[in-house]
């Protein structure tokens, strides 16, 4: 049985410290989040202060929701504002510190996802890092990534050092062909026969399919439940439809449900953001019944 029960737990990604994201999923009963600590010790020093307030949202989540992962922003880091500079050892080595320093200054009860720096400085600096963090956060729940650069002894050797371990689906999108989904059983399976115990993490992932053949993995995480606003049309696992055609009576019934939730944590309700904020959160009720379906109860 894995750490939520027996079956994969979807965690919707995407909010990363907004207010109105936060209240439109509340509102949908998602229990389970991804938020990246990216925005939060990007600009900043690694001896800075890092502390929020008490009532931010990432810290609010972390209290009240069923489980977090703490995205490390590494990959928004070394293919974003860090693309084109060489990436060293010391400046990957700032950027942990800046998330350890983190995590600690407001008491970030979350999972952490490790430096997976493999595809710029190669696996044996992943494994310092991997073992650094350990160290310096002996207390949190770690995720390591396999990446197709560790090989197969490397995930052997993840394996046995793991308690938490994470398949990469963007990056078997980008390197498999069709039969990347037949892929991505083989490896689950193959890391669960080798540690029973084991939790395994499919990063990126909410694909059907997958999601039915590997329910057996304790989680995923996705930005789907976004996708109805930034394009317009959701799918609800039987038709494609339209954010605009939601039921008038449903959409009133939400937004004043996330009025009420903006209203708890004290924030007004901007009529500016609203709707936005209300299709997306109707957006994220289509998209946790469709994993209930696929992967089973998400509660």
């Amino acid at each position: 049985m894995g750490l939520f029960g027996n079956n994969c737990k979807v965690h919707f990604a995407g909010s990363d410290g907004q207010e109105n994201f936060y209240a439109a999923l509340n509102a949908a009963d998602v229990g389970y989040r991804l938020y990246s600590c990216y925005k939060y010790i990007v600009n900043k020093k690694p001896d800075s202060d890092f502390t929020l307030p008490y009532e931010h949202v990432i810290r609010a989540q972390c209290r009240e929701q069923k489980h977090v992962i703490q995205d490390s922003g590494i990959f928004t880091f070394m293919f974003g504002v860090g693309k084109g500079q060489p990436m060293t050892l010391e400046i990957l080595r700032q950027w942990q510190d800046k998330m350890v320093a983190f995590v600690q200054q407001n008491d970030i009860d979350a999972t952490l996802v490790e430096i997976d720096c493999q595809k710029v400085l190669g696996v044996d600096e992943a494994w310092y890092f991997r073992e650094r963090m350990k160290k310096l956060l002996p207390h949190h729940r770690h995720m390591n990534v396999w990446h197709f650069e560790d090989g197969r002894k490397g995930l052997d050797r993840l394996i046995e050092f793991s308690d938490y371990l994470a398949v990469g689906l963007p990056e078997w999108r980008r390197t498999k062909k069709a039969s990347h989904k037949d892929d991505v059983r083989y490896i689950t399976h193959y890391i669960k026969n080798k540690k029973p115990e084991i939790d395994i993490h499919l990063l990126g992932c909410t694909d059907a399919r997958i999601l039915k053949e590997n329910s057996f993995c304790t989680s995923s995480d996705s930005t789907s439940w976004l996708a109805g606003v930034k394009y317009g049309t959701i799918d609800d696992g039987f038709q494609k439809r339209h954010i605009r055609n939601f039921k008038r009576e449903l959409f009133e019934a939400r937004r004043e449900a996330i009025i009420a939730e903006l209203a708890k944590r004290g924030v007004t309700s901007g009529s500016r953001n609203l709707d936005y904020t209300t299709n997306a959160s109707l957006c994220a009720t289509i998209c946790r019944n469709q994993y209930s379906l696929t992967a089973g109860p998400q509660n």
